[in-house]
């Protein structure tokens, strides 16, 4: 149906996975104007498909059909390889120690980047049900990177937005652009949104201004605007960098080290790399330690219940259970609890919880 979609469009049948055929059909048939050029001619990546859907609708049905390709053989066909003939169900490997953060990871296969994004990829995710006379209970922790840098900085205005139940990115894009909550678009909390998490992940002006596609100095305003507004944020930021550069490590709330002998480079891309993984390890490590703390004192509770319930799968900040519609209710409130009270913050943790027959509906 969309390849039929495509030939409409372009007036003829091509091979769609050519690039050099959707090239003529784009730039010589259509005379679309030439955005970016490669050494083989002219590019139709998917950033110059974005800039040309605004001229043509080919280049838009273009990247939906990429889209469900890579949809369909990365999830679609390669998932059904993986079921396990004696239990009828998936089973990933979760891997301690690979991501350097402490993160889990999952592998073979991997069900921590199921789509979520795009409503084709959450079709994916409706593929994942439960078994029969149960349910999935899907409990995720909500902003919790955000809520650790406000406990680790002690920044008065970032703890009070937490502990006054404000929701953190309307507040900062207020700030930014010195507005009323009623008076913000979605467009303004989206991009107050990126500077939030960008500023925990070290994020450069120019590495702000390619995610916003905003000017860089536009950017570097937004970043100078946030730490007006979190002033303790940047002290922090610098404390833990400089720490960092006498012990060689870094450390999470459960004291986990991460070395960083790049901090004292001479080569300034190394160490400037070295700086923004100082700013961003013991926030996501800390993450990291708090759902891991969690599961474990999970796991031990349903066992000492006699719960007929289990969990199933963590994505990082996301744990999911397999319930009985009878036990829902006390799972829901321990899973709550365990999550919300695992370690004494100077700011609540939050979960938001759902509940439903497949992984979509319960997220």
């Amino acid at each position: 149906q969309k390849e039929k979609e495509i030939y409409d469009l372009a007036g003829e049948q091509f091979n769609i996975n050519s690039p050099k055929q959707l090239s003529v059909i784009l730039f010589e048939k259509l005379e679309l104007p030439v955005i970016k050029k490669t050494k083989s001619g002219f590019s139709t990546d998917v950033s110059v498909l974005e800039e040309l859907s605004a001229e043509h609708d080919l280049p838009e049905a273009i990247l939906i059909y990429r889209q469900m390709g890579k949809l369909k053989s990365t999830y679609v066909d390669a998932l059904q390889e993986e079921i396990f003939n004696k239990t009828g169900r998936v089973h990933t490997s979760f891997n301690q120690s690979v991501a350097a953060t402490g993160r889990l990871s999952s592998s073979n296969p991997n069900l921590q980047n199921i789509p979520i994004r795009t409503s084709m990829g959450r079709e994916i995710r409706k593929s994942f049900i439960a078994e029969e006379d149960n349910k999935l209970l899907s409990a995720d922790y909500s902003q919790v990177e955000l809520r650790i840098l406000a406990h680790l900085s002690e920044d008065e205005s970032l703890m009070d937005a937490f502990l006054n139940g404000e929701d953190i990115h309307t507040r900062t894009a207020m700030e930014i652009f010195g507005t009323t909550a009623n008076r913000l678009d979605a467009e303004a909390r989206r991009m107050a949104k990126a500077v939030n998490f960008g500023i925990v992940y070290g994020l450069s002006a120019f590495g702000l201004s390619q995610q916003l596609k905003i000017y860089p100095k536009e950017a570097k305003k937004f970043i100078d605007q946030y730490f007006q507004l979190y002033r303790n944020v940047k002290v922090y930021m610098e404390k833990t960098i400089e720490d960092a550069r006498q012990t060689g490590y870094t450390l999470t709330l459960m004291n986990r080290k991460r070395y960083l002998p790049d901090l004292n480079s001479k080569n300034r891309q190394a160490r400037e790399a070295a700086e923004r993984v100082a700013i961003n390890s013991p926030v996501q490590g800390s993450a990291a330690d708090l759902i891991k703390l969690a599961m474990i004192n999970l796991d031990r509770e349903i066992k000492q219940r006699k719960l007929k319930s289990r969990m199933i799968l963590q994505v990082h900040d996301e744990l999911v259970f397999e319930c009985l519609p009878k036990e829902e209710e006390e799972m829901r409130e321990l899973v709550k609890k365990e999550m919300e009270e695992v370690m004494p913050l100077k700011v609540p943790l939050l979960v938001d919880m759902g509940w439903g027959e497949n992984w979509n509906d319960a997220h």
